[in-house]
């Protein structure tokens, strides 16, 4: 997290030098906006690139829905993490705010250990994101002339490389690569390493699962596995299924944003893909193989 450039939106200054103490000492850079209508100025007057903003919901001038709407409606702020931190814990409340694109939720009072895990998640969601685009321009133009192929991978630093490269394949890659990555990163860690959601959730709390993984990856029993990835264009879309060789999960639950998991570290990676990456996307069998569509109306 060190040197990650954070933007806090807060009316209560308490709150805010609070959040701003904290992750200072965590090596942040945090500039403060004291409501939503400051932070708008600020963004459209600044040449900084946040890596992530946390957004009050309730405030003068401009409210934090109204001020994620236009961030999200921005090209160069619609991907960067938002995290909505609020005391309207209602479902239906939550559920909005989701709907409108925030990443994640942090409830006041603040639990300092809480907020710090959350934007360290955000922070490298963002940071990775930014990487993957990168890859995705970098990819040769001559791709376009692929019709079909195969791919398997095995780590998750394979990731980035492999889903920039297939989604430059594809119209808007940029979008295509976010959700790319979700799926295949769900293939690996909780596929063939085997970690199932409440032990992601307390590994992100204690700042273990980078180490867990390695020691997953390092057994036996998980040396040969690997996931599988088809790409095929036809004239309507272009397919990608991804299949790891674990026991499968139960993936309607996932589907879409469910404000029950609205405070946890992770878990949104199918909805995002399902929703901003895909035309189609679908599980088969036990839940090990998704596939997904692109439609190539646009390209």
């Amino acid at each position: 997290m060190k040197n990650a450039q954070i933007l806090v939106v807060e009316d209560d200054e308490f709150i805010a030098d609070l959040i701003a103490i904290n992750l200072a000492g965590k090596g942040c850079q945090v500039t403060q906006a004291q409501d939503g209508q400051a932070a708008w100025d600020l963004i459209e007057a600044s040449a900084t690139e946040f890596d992530a903003i946390l957004l009050d919901r309730k405030m003068p001038r401009m409210d934090g829905l109204t001020l994620l709407g236009k961030l999200r409606a921005r090209p160069q702020t619609a991907q960067v993490p938002v995290i909505m931190v609020t005391a309207m814990d209602a479902k239906a409340s939550i559920l909005e705010g989701l709907q409108a694109g925030a990443s994640y939720y942090l409830t006041k009072p603040l639990q300092i250990d809480v907020l710090l895990v959350v934007v360290q998640a955000a922070v490298d969601q963002c940071r990775q994101y930014r990487q993957l685009q990168q890859n995705v321009r970098q990819t040769e133009q001559a791709l376009r002339f692929l019709t079909s192929a195969g791919f398997q991978y095995r780590r998750l630093d394979e990731v980035n490389v492999l889903a920039g490269l297939l989604a430059r394949l594809c119209p808007q890659p940029d979008r295509v690569a976010l959700g790319l990555r979700e799926l295949m990163i769900n293939a690996v860690e909780h596929g063939n390493l085997g970690i199932d959601y409440a032990g992601k959730s307390q590994l992100l709390l204690d700042g273990d699962l980078a180490a867990e993984l390695e020691r997953r990856q390092q057994l036996a029993e998980n040396a040969d596995k690997r996931v599988e990835i088809r790409f095929e264009r036809t004239p309507e879309s272009i397919l990608f299924t991804v299949r790891d060789q674990g026991e499968g999960f139960a993936w309607n639950a996932y589907l879409d944003f469910d404000p029950e998991r609205a405070f946890d570290p992770h878990g949104r990676g199918i909805a995002i893909a399902r929703a901003m990456s895909f035309d189609t996307l679908e599980y088969l069998g036990n839940g090990n193989t998704v596939r997904v569509s692109v439609a190539l109306r646009d390209a």
